[in-house]
């Protein structure tokens, strides 16, 4: 039985691209929720005007890989103290969000947020959200970083935090 989390912590790149480098996640698709503007494109989320968040649904066989490893990743990959923005992607598309979907994954959610604001030395503004519609982005921002290793955004910004996530759950990481 798989598990599935929405989690928004910048541009949905980096994410997606960390999150497929650990065993036991059996599926990552990036996409876009939290706005209201039903079936977005990328460039009216880039505007800041539609409500949405980049963010990805990680879907995940806790057998595998524990949910705690996974929320713990999240907080890992992206830093939860910058209010909308990761570095220089600043608005609301890339806020630091939490979409759970039912009242267990709210439990599971605001632990591993505490935790986070105890790592992280306090400062912690990740939102939890009402998880509405998730819509998946274009196709060509599905694992992006596979397709495009070179690109420079990846390159710059991707390959640290797939780096940081690896290193710090290498039991879970992929050969």
């Amino acid at each position: 039985m798989t598990t599935t989390f929405i989690l928004a912590g910048g541009c949905f790149w980096c994410l997606d691209a960390a999150y497929r480098a650990l065993n036991g996640v059996t599926e990552v698709v990036s996409g876009y929720i939290g706005g209201d503007v039903p079936n977005p494109s990328y460039e009216a989320v880039c505007t800041g005007t539609t409500g949405h968040a980049e963010a990805v649904a990680v879907t995940f066989d806790p057998e595998v890989i524990p949910a705690d490893v996974i929320l713990d990743a999240f907080f890992t990959m992206h830093d939860p103290r910058q209010l909308n923005r990761q570095g220089a992607d600043v608005g609301t598309q890339y806020r630091s969000a939490m979409f759970p979907l039912d009242d267990a994954q709210v439990e599971l959610f605001t632990t591993a947020r505490d935790r986070a604001d105890d790592l992280w030395g306090g400062g912690v503004v990740t939102t939890m959200e009402r998880a509405g519609t998730f819509y998946p982005a274009e196709d060509y921002h599905q694992d992006f970083f596979a397709k495009n290793p070179g690109q420079g955004y990846c390159l710059a910004v991707a390959v640290p935090k797939v780096n940081k996530v690896r290193a710090r759950f290498a039991e879970y990481a992929r050969g």
